[in-house]
């Protein structure tokens, strides 16, 4: 580990250089599965709503295009959520949030489950969505934060597998659970999990280390969480913690747009709002179409479900190859994906090759947009990392708004299943270009140096000189 001296030969530590040097170990991975179970969670309540569409519209005697408002309400919500919480956790830390999102989708979820008409559930499935909204940013930057660069695309992927593994179990669950309890069942075990972890994440879950080095006024605590990284390292009584990044005052936001960061900010936003419109296009809408094309509710609740199980898939499969060549790769799962989802709406009546295109698509889709949000994470200095990922999911946010919308539109237009499956294509063709863009301009088409790309991200970030705390 990098060791210097301040005045009066203090020894001072680099937190970064410290935890790039050590080996993945436990307590990151004690920490990946704490931040995996909230966005678990995250997944099981955000798609939850899409797996009991269609049961809770033949109870309310509702259109199947009246149910659109109602999902982009809860996305409007999250949106919110990710853009309020993002730089609100860069100014009072991660945990705090990440608690306060968990108990708020959780009283959601419960109240969701004994809602008796369509203006209550709008209200409800809101302000259930900003607690959804800022769980997931802060997860990303916790989970990105204590991990060393080589390995924190794969490890924040490895995370964010859990919100697909809850969304997928949504559908798993809703197929199992409606038939004999309704759909208000969903909701009830929605809303008393995350009431259950609360408590075990404000006893468990530590703040970001290098949150703390950044703050300066909790050298202790971080010597202990280093010392969890690494049982055997010791430090003098007097040593000094430092992260080798500016500490940026002011309005967080203003700060993704300086120093050579607006372009990439800017395509980072257009992979990130394509990416969400098409997952929350198929998410919400692949039940009811599947129900439409004869599949029985539970059927196409689990083939719906193909879509997150697809997800995980791909996060596993293309962790160590993000890490190695950044958007390159992204930009090519992107363009299968345009073939995948368009493989939808072609396929007619074949349950099995629907199976097998909605995996394809999770694969591509989902696992994408996971990559996308661990290269986010990368990209900005600590000081405004949150803000940076909460923002770009803000955006993607806007996109997921607009996708069940669009599906509605589109289903009351008559439009053919196959149309509207080439409309969710062409959403997916403009992520790849967006992501492709970002290859060339940033320079992150694969350096053949294991996670070189994530160091290019951050190099234009740091000072010429040590920024100590």
């Amino acid at each position: 580990m990098t060791i210097s001296e301040v005045q009066g030969g203090a020894p001072q530590i680099d937190v970064a250089e410290f935890i790039d040097q050590q080996p993945v170990g436990g307590f990151q991975l004690k920490l990946l599965l704490t931040c995996a179970a909230v966005l678990f969670l995250d997944g099981f309540d955000t798609q939850a709503i899409g797996y009991v569409a269609p049961a809770l519209a033949k109870e309310w005697g509702l259109t199947k295009g009246a149910l659109g408002p109602v999902f982009s309400a809860g996305l409007f919500g999250l949106m919110i959520g990710a853009l309020v919480f993002g730089p609100l956790a860069d100014r009072i830390g991660r945990k705090n949030i990440i608690i306060f999102s968990t108990l708020a989708f959780g009283i959601g979820a419960l109240v969701t489950a004994f809602v008796q008409d369509v203006n209550s559930l709008l209200a409800i499935r809101f302000l259930t969505g900003l607690g959804l909204g800022g769980a997931m940013p802060n997860a990303i930057a916790i989970t990105s934060e204590f991990n060393p660069r080589r390995r924190r695309a794969t490890m924040v992927m490895i995370m964010f597998c859990g919100f697909s593994v809850g969304a997928a179990l949504g559908g798993l669950l809703a197929a199992a659970l409606i038939p004999h309890f309704g759909w208000r069942s969903v909701f009830i075990i929605g809303g008393v999990a995350p009431l259950l972890l609360a408590p075990i994440l404000a006893l468990r879950l530590p703040e970001s280390v290098r949150f703390l080095a950044l703050t300066g006024h909790a050298n202790q605590r971080v010597a202990e969480l280093l010392g969890l990284i690494n049982p055997k390292a010791a430090f003098a009584p007097a040593t000094q913690f430092v992260v080798h990044e500016p500490h940026l005052p002011g309005i967080p936001v203003l700060h993704l747009f300086r120093e050579g960061r607006t372009l990439v900010t800017l395509l980072l936003w257009v992979v990130f709002f394509m990416s969400l419109l098409d997952i929350y296009f198929l998410a919400n809408w692949l039940p009811t179409v599947l129900n439409d094309l004869g599949a029985s509710v539970s059927e196409a609740a689990a083939i719906g479900s193909m879509l997150q199980v697809g997800g995980v898939v791909g996060t596993f499969a293309l962790g160590s190859i993000i890490d190695r060549f950044s958007f390159r790769a992204l930009a090519l799962v992107y363009f299968i994906a345009v073939f995948a989802v368009g493989a939808i709406g072609e396929l007619g009546h074949n349950a099995f090759l629907i199976w097998v295109a909605v995996f394809a698509s999770g694969f591509c889709v989902v696992g994408g947009q996971i990559a996308a949000n661990a290269l986010a994470a990368a990209f900005y200095p600590t000081s405004v990392r949150a803000t940076g990922v909460g923002w770009a999911l803000g955006i993607g946010r806007v996109g997921s708004i607009v996708g069940p919308l669009v599906g509605g539109v589109l289903l009351t237009m008559k439009w053919s299943t196959e149309s509207v499956f080439m409309a969710a294509a062409a959403a997916a063709l403009c992520a790849a270009l967006a992501a492709f863009s970002l290859s060339r301009i940033a320079g992150l088409g694969g350096s053949g140096k294991g996670a070189a790309d994530a160091q290019a991200f951050e190099a234009p970030l740091r000072p010429s000189t040590t920024a100590g705390v």
